[in-house]
């Protein structure tokens, strides 16, 4: 899911092994338990309550009668994947030859839509960078594969409910205004990909910067080495990297939403108001509190990480700690972009790398429930409330 490797994809493995490796793509895309429903539908069996029951809660239903739309979404998936398998076979098919070419756009399909990172090019989408058409392709299935369930669901029925969840409409207006700002700060800090002057015209550069703004907090997929990027770029995607994707997409972070959220608080308190609101409606007191302890939980889990391998792997002294620090977010983001630093990390490093792309795939929240087994708890008393100084 994550496409941080020791290895190259595109030579080490044999037909079977990319096989599976598109496979598991596919299932920590989709999600296990979405995947399980997507197995039901193809093979036209039924679900028992129990099964209806555990998928809505993975998916964030409110109620099993919604658990329909499931099919609808899962139907969308497929297809928007096989329309981008059929995009990028118009251009691999001339370069590659049929069978290649059909594979590779298979493959890479996939792998976009699902936010890993992984190709078979060997240098990521590099050789692209001057082919506009590729990396349209590209943005589309990586927009579509970060976008969520919930946004898809709410989208699909818009013409019944005539109305979007306030889930939906600040993870939309999140993912635009970062889009925004990303580019924005990609063109003045990369000076439009000034380092590539000799290799794209300008227009060339600007879809490449457009494509920068969108693939680092989800897919991975780079059209020139990130080590190249300047000091404050860096900062920049590893900002990126953290905040990740849409909550129940294929990509990981602490989700677009979460920012929202605690920007409008910030914002609402600063103002005096009480609550915070956004579009003509009011956020839960449960979802601030779930704000703040999820990045605090993923600030501690990042910075410990952090600090644990600089002091245990032997790495080159050059950039350690933003090298560092760089494949530490990439690894909790899923995102697939690295600096190659984990060839340099022993058996410890790396297993340190596993959790945190496990932690980001799974979600946090789900991994300090299933540690704590933790359960809501009604008080039937309340202590006093006393006021602290803050700031």
């Amino acid at each position: 899911m994550t496409g941080i490797t020791l290895v190259d994809t595109a030579t080490h493995w044999s037909w079977f092994g990319k096989l599976v490796i598109t496979l598991l793509i596919e299932i920590g895309g989709l999600g296990f338990m979405t995947f399980t429903v997507l197995m039901f539908l193809l093979i036209r069996g039924k679900m028992s309550m129990s099964t209806k029951l555990l998928t809505s809660e993975s998916l964030n239903l409110s109620t099993v009668s919604q658990f329909d739309i499931v099919y609808l979404v899962l139907k969308l998936s497929v297809a928007i994947q096989i329309i981008g398998a059929g995009l990028l076979f118009v251009d691999f098919y001339p370069r590659y030859g049929f069978q290649k070419g059909l594979a590779f756009s298979i493959f890479h399909s996939i792998s976009a839509f699902c936010n890993a990172g992984f190709d078979l090019f060997g240098n990521s989408v590099q050789n692209f960078a001057n082919n506009t058409y590729v990396l349209g392709v590209f943005a589309f299935l990586i927009l579509a594969g970060s976008l969520g369930f919930l946004v898809w669901k709410d989208i699909l029925t818009y013409r019944q409910n005539h109305r979007l969840s306030l889930h939906t409409t600040l993870a939309l207006r999140t993912g635009f205004a970062l889009f925004t700002l990303s580019f924005v700060m990609y063109f003045i800090t990369e000076n439009n990909l000034s380092q590539l002057a000799d290799q794209l015209d300008v227009k060339q550069r600007l879809v490449n910067t457009i494509f920068m703004a969108i693939t680092p907090r989800t897919a991975g997929l780079i059209t020139f080495p990130y080590n190249e990027l300047t000091a404050s770029g860096m900062a920049f995607t590893i900002m990126l990297m953290f905040i990740g994707g849409t909550p129940g997409s294929t990509a990981g972070g602490i989700k677009t939403t979460t920012v929202g959220l605690l920007v409008i608080q910030s914002i609402s308190t600063l103002k005096g108001q009480q609550e915070p609101t956004f579009a003509h409606r009011r956020f839960s007191q449960e979802n601030i509190f779930r704000a703040i302890a999820l990045i605090w939980v993923a600030l501690v889990l990042v910075i410990a990480a952090i600090v644990v391998l600089t002091k245990t792997q032997a790495l080159p002294k050059h950039d350690t700690l933003e090298y560092v620090t760089f494949e530490v977010v990439a690894a909790f983001g899923t995102t697939g972009i690295s600096l190659g630093v984990t060839h340099y990390f022993n058996y410890f490093g790396q297993a340190i790398i596993m959790i945190l792309m496990f932690i980001g795939r799974v979600g946090i929240y789900t991994v300090m429930y299933s540690i704590l087994n933790a359960k809501p708890k009604q008080k039937s008393y309340h202590y006093p409330k006393e006021d602290i100084l803050i700031g």
